[in-house]
C-alpha cells in the first residue's frame, strides 16, 4: 500500500473505553434532551479503574440493559469526582483590574466599562491542573501540564490548541504577558511528549491536532515583549511540530495544469473509532453504514474534521448537507496551508534572530514553494478567492489537478490566505480580493458568515466565529490599502457591537454569534451554545485595541 494510505491509529486506553461504556449507560438511563456525552469522559475516578469497573458491573440492570436512575446516580456520586474538579481556580498574578495603557483608543464610557468586564473574565477562565492529576494520572482523562492554563469556558474545561492563539491576543491587550507565555509553555510540553500539539489537553485528544498556530502565538508574544529566550526555547519544538504536519498522512503531492509538482497538506486524524467525547452521537451517525470498514472510514473523517477546528461544516461533505458524506481527508484545505505558510515564515524569522541562518534559508525556501503551490492549486482567478481542492481518491502517489475539483462554494476560509504576508503585501491582489469579499454574500449585519449554507451545522451559515472575523480583519488591515482598511473597520465595528449587545442581554460572552441578526448568539451543531468565552473575549479586546471606539460613536444594533 502507498505510504499515504497507511491507516494510522492512536491506541485507546482502558480508562477511556470504560468511560465510553459509562457514557452509553448514562444516555440510556438519563436520556434527556440536553445530555452532554463529554461530561462522562471528563469525570475523574475516586478509586482505581478495576475497583470502579467491578462496582459498575454489579449495578442492577433493567430488561433493556439500562441501570435504574437512582442506582446510577448513587454509583456516579460514590466513584467519581465532578467533571472539571481536577482543575482548580487560579488567580493570575499578572492580572490588574485596569492595566496601564489598556485600550487607549476606547473613549466611549459604556464600551470602556464593558471592555474592562471582558478583561476581568481572564480571572474566571484561569485554572491550574490539580496536583491529583500528576500524582495519579491513570484516574484522569485530563493531561498534566507544567503551567497555569486559560480555558475557553463552559463544557470546554481544558486547554484547546487553536483557541489559545486568540486567547493570547486578548491577554496581550490585557498586558498579561506571563499568563500568555505559560500557555505557550504548556503547548510545547505536549510537543515534547507527543510530537505535536494535541487538539486539547485530554487523553481522548491524543489522536489529532488542530490548526497549527503555535508559531503565530510565539511571534505575537515576541513582538510584544522582545522575549528572545522564549523564541530560542520554542524553536526545537516548532521544528518537531513542522515534521508532524509534513509526515506521510498529512502531506500530498499534486501536479498542476502546467505540469509542475507541488506539495500541500491536509487534516488527517489517527483514529477510526467514535470520538470518546461524542461516542453516542458518532455511533448514531455511523449507523447508516453497514460495513465495519465504512464505519471506520467515517469515524476517521469525523475526527479529521475535529482536527480542522471546523467541526462540523458542509465544507467537508461531498454531498452537502448530508452528514454521512463527510470526507475531510479528501480535501486540501486553503486555511491549513495558509497556517503552514505562516509557520514556515515564523520559523525562518525565529531561526534568523537566534543566529541559525541555514534553517532560516531552508524555511524561506519552503514558504516560497508553498506560496507557489497555493497560487497554482487554490487560487481561482474568476472568483478572486482561494478554493479548497477535492481529491478524487486519497491513495494516489501523485494527484493531477483538475479545474472542476475546486470547491466552488463560498466559505470564510476562502479568504484566510489574506492573513499571510506574501498575500496581503500584494496590493493588486488585495484589491481584487476585497471586491470579491464584498460581493461574496458573507458580509452580514453582525459580521462575516462562515458559509452561505444553512445546514444546521455550527461551522455554517448563519454563524460567525471570532477567529474568522479576526483573521480577515487583520489581513485586510495589514495590506495598508485604504479600501481594505475601511472594510476591516466596518467588520470589526459590527462584530464588537453584536458581542456587546449579546453581553448586555445575557450577562455573558458567547462562543459564536448569529451574523444575520445583530445581538443574537449562534447555535446549531452537537451541543448547546457555550459561554465564557476565550477566543470571543480575545478578539473583542484585540479589535478595541486596534480600532478603539470614539466617544461620539453609539453602540447599538
Amino acid at each position: 500500500m502507498a505510504s499515504h494510505c497507511v491507516m494510522a491509529v492512536t491506541p485507546s486506553t482502558p480508562l477511556l473505553s470504560f468511560l465510553e461504556r459509562l457514557q452509553e449507560t448514562a444516555f440510556e438511563t438519563f436520556a434527556h434532551s440536553n445530555f452532554d456525552p463529554k461530561t462522562y469522559v471528563d469525570m475523574p475516578l475516586k478509586s482505581a479503574l478495576t475497583v470502579t469497573e467491578d462496582a459498575f458491573q454489579k449495578l442492577p440492570r433493567n430488561a433493556n440493559g439500562s441501570v435504574p436512575v437512582e442506582d446510577l446516580k448513587r454509583f456516579i456520586e460514590a466513584y467519581f469526582e465532578g467533571a472539571g474538579d481536577d482543575l482548580v481556580y487560579r488567580d493570575p498574578q499578572d492580572f490588574v483590574p485596569e492595566p496601564e495603557g489598556f485600550l487607549p483608543k476606547v473613549n466611549q464610557p459604556q464600551v470602556r466599562a464593558w471592555a474592562l468586564q471582558v478583561h476581568s473574565l481572564w480571572k474566571n477562565l484561569s485554572r491550574k491542573i490539580s496536583g491529583a492529576v500528576k500524582a495519579q494520572p491513570d484516574l484522569h482523562t485530563l493531561l498534566p501540564l507544567p503551567g497555569s492554563v486559560v480555558i475557553p469556558g463552559s463544557r470546554f474545561r481544558e486547554v484547546y490548541y487553536w483557541d489559545s492563539y486568540w486567547v493570547i491576543r486578548g491577554l496581550l491587550a490585557s498586558k498579561m504577558h506571563d499568563t500568555a507565555k505559560a500557555i505557550v509553555t504548556n503547548l510545547i510540553s505536549l510537543i515534547d511528549k507527543y510530537g505535536f500539539v494535541l487538539n486539547g489537553a485530554r487523553a481522548y485528544y491524543t489522536n489529532r491536532s488542530q490548526p497549527p498556530l503555535l508559531s503565530a502565538m510565539i511571534y505575537e508574544i515576541y513582538n510584544s515583549t522582545g522575549d528572545l529566550e522564549l523564541v530560542k526555547r520554542s524553536l526545537p519544538a516548532l521544528l518537531k511540530e513542522y515534521e508532524f504536519w509534513n509526515s506521510d498522512i498529512h502531506k500530498l503531492t499534486i501536479l498542476d495544469a502546467q505540469g509542475c509538482t507541488h506539495t500541500l497538506n491536509r487534516y488527517y486524524a489517527k483514529w477510526d473509532k467514535p470520538r470518546p467525547e461524542s461516542s453516542i452521537m458518532d455511533k448514531a451517525s455511523a449507523s447508516n453504514f453497514s460495513s465495519v470498514s465504512e464505519k471506520q472510514q467515517f469515524y476517521r473523517e469525523l475526527a479529521s474534521a475535529a482536527e480542522s477546528g471546523w467541526d462540523f461544516s458542509t465544507r467537508w461533505m461531498r454531498n452537502p448537507p448530508n452528514f454521512t458524506t463527510l470526507a475531510t481527508t479528501s480535501v486540501i484545505p486553503v486555511d491549513l496551508n495558509a497556517f503552514l505558510l505562516g509557520m514556515e515564515l515564523n520559523i525562518a524569522l525565529f531561526a534568523k534572530v537566534t543566529g541559525d541562518n541555514s534553517t532560516a534559508e531552508r524555511f524561506l525556501e519552503n514558504s516560497d514553494l508553498r506560496k507557489k503551490a497555493m497560487d497554482s492549486i487554490f487560487w481561482n482567478a474568476n472568483k478572486k478567492q482561494w478554493l479548497d481542492y477535492w481529491l478524487s481518491s486519497t491513495c494516489e502517489e501523485v494527484h493531477v489537478w483538475k479545474n472542476e475539483h475546486q470547491n466552488q462554494n463560498v466559505f470564510a476560509s476562502n479568504f484566510v490566505p489574506l492573513w499571510m504576508k506574501p498575500f496581503y503585501s500584494d496590493t493588486s491582489l488585495v484589491s481584487s480580493v476585497v471586491e470579491s469579499l464584498k460581493t461574496s454574500g458573507l458580509l452580514r449585519d453582525a459580521g462575516v458568515a462562515t458559509s452561505l449554507t444553512d445546514s444546521g451545522q455550527q461551522w455554517d451559515f448563519p454563524n460567525g466565529w471570532a477567529p474568522l472575523q479576526h483573521m480577515l480583519v487583520e489581513g485586510l488591515l495589514k495590506s495598508g490599502l485604504k479600501e481594505a482598511r475601511l472594510l476591516a473597520e466596518e467588520i470589526a465595528i459590527r462584530w464588537v457591537t453584536t458581542n456587546y449587545i449579546v453581553y448586555k442581554k445575557t450577562g455573558v460572552m458567547h462562543e459564536k454569534f448569529d451574523v444575520e441578526h445583530c445581538g443574537e448568539f449562534g447555535g446549531g451543531g452537537e451541543y448547546v451554545p457555550q459561554t465564557g468565552f476565550g477566543w470571543s473575549n480575545g478578539v473583542v479586546l484585540a479589535f478595541l485595541e486596534e480600532f478603539g471606539w470614539p466617544e461620539d460613536r453609539n453602540i447599538e444594533c
